[in-house]
């Protein structure tokens, strides 16, 4: 594992948040140029998260058998292929189901990208490993909306969606030359297609791998509460400006990459428990705040701006060390693992995106509620993980 490969990894893992938040300042022109209304629109990237969620619990335990380097060559390229031709998209239909195929192949990113750094790693070297990934995914979200202006106001929708397709071709490029083998064929599972999916249900019995990737999974659904509902809040309810709002947005992508760099230079020292317990409180403090002061109408732009940053920072801190915890109890089938956790991760996270909304696009209140309730809940699978007696998977 070298800097070099941990930060190609970053960027393979990053194909996801990309092309999720590229294209978002391109919607109305989508709509206006393709005739077709706004939720068929909002349809494509409900449909990129199906397919990211489904390629997971594809991808990730096939890899198991087959190794992690073909399945990620594979997708990656099929996945390139597919950001090309969406750049032609003659309509709406066709739009939604090639957007289907990206989230289904660019989902190898994620998971694989996860289970190679694992096997290269032991231990809590790992957490580092995982903390780099993120940490450098992490500038996807941060970088991917600002770009997507530019490249909408200079080429239109069909420049920023090319522009994607060439990021596609080099993250392809990268990989094929970079990126080795980590799986030998002694340590891979034997049999056929569907003995890759036998693991599922012991990880899943496993009390310390189910409750530490619970935890990663609550962790990320509460910063994705504060990111669904951040463009209401900041501007309906508080009345942000664009510009103030970018700020505000930035200042907690930055959180989370200082959180992810912090981790990695100090959690093989410290361990992965102390560091996952130190994210909670993050966590909790922010929610907790961020609740009350929406409660009372106190929420101000400022003391929003502090809640958000101190929430992303803390999820930052979790999301790594829960992985990394969760992921070290399934030596055997680390790419089913880490295919269950990320798809769970979507899952979980996109059926609370409505949530925030259920109250109108007036208010913080359903926002505080989401994030303080994920948070808690991060807490309480945390320690029930620390808990729980091991139990060896295969």
């Amino acid at each position: 594992m070298t800097p070099l490969l941990l930060g190609i990894l970053g960027f393979t893992g990053a194909v996801s948040p990309l092309a999720t938040d590229m294209y978002l300042a391109s919607f109305g022109s989508i709509q206006s140029d393709l005739v077709t209304t706004a939720s068929m629109v909002q349809l494509t990237l409900t449909m990129f998260f199906l397919g990211n969620a489904c390629g997971q619990l594809i991808i990730g335990p096939l890899s198991d058998t087959f190794g992690r380097r073909r399945p990620l060559l594979i997708s990656l390229s099929i996945y390139t292929a597919v950001g090309i031709a969406l750049v032609f998209a003659p309509t709406i239909e066709l739009f939604i189901w090639m957007r289907l195929m990206l989230g289904f192949f660019g989902s190898a990113g994620i998971v694989l990208a996860r289970a190679i750094a694992v096997d290269l790693s032991q231990g809590e070297t790992a957490v580092k490993a995982l903390s780099v990934i993120a940490m450098v995914g992490g500038l996807g979200p941060l970088l991917a909306p600002p770009i997507g202006g530019i490249t909408h106001d200079l080429w239109g929708w069909r420049g920023t969606l090319a522009t994607m397709a060439a990021l596609s071709v080099l993250v392809l490029v990268l990989s094929w030359i970079f990126i080795p083998e980590s799986l030998p064929p002694a340590r891979r599972r034997s049999g056929n297609i569907f003995a890759s999916y036998a693991p599922i249900l012991g990880l899943i019995l496993a009390p310390r791998y189910r409750f530490f990737m619970l935890a990663f999974v609550l962790g990320f659904t509460a910063m994705f509460g504060y990111i669904a509902a951040s463009p209401f809040v900041g501007q309906n309810v508080l009345g942000m400006s664009p510009l103030m709002y970018a700020f505000a947005f930035s200042a907690s992508g930055t959180a989370l990459i200082a959180s992810n760099l912090i981790n990695a230079r100090i959690a093989a020292r410290v361990g992965p428990q102390r560091m996952l317990r130190f994210g909670i409180a993050l966590l909790a403090v922010s929610s907790i705040a961020m609740l009350s002061l929406s409660l009372t109408g106190a929420l101000t732009v400022w003391s929003f701006i502090v809640c958000a940053f101190v929430l992303t920072g803390g999820a930052g801190f979790s999301m790594s060390n829960a992985s990394a915890l969760a992921l070290a109890e399934a030596p055997h089938a680390r790419g089913v693992g880490a295919a269950l956790m990320g798809a769970t991760q979507f899952a979980v996270s996109g059926l609370s995106a409505p949530i925030v909304g259920a109250w109108g696009e007036h208010t913080a209140v359903p926002m505080g509620v989401v994030v303080c309730v994920a948070a808690l809940a991060t807490a309480l699978m945390a320690a029930l993980g620390s808990r729980a007696p091991r139990r060896e998977t295969h």
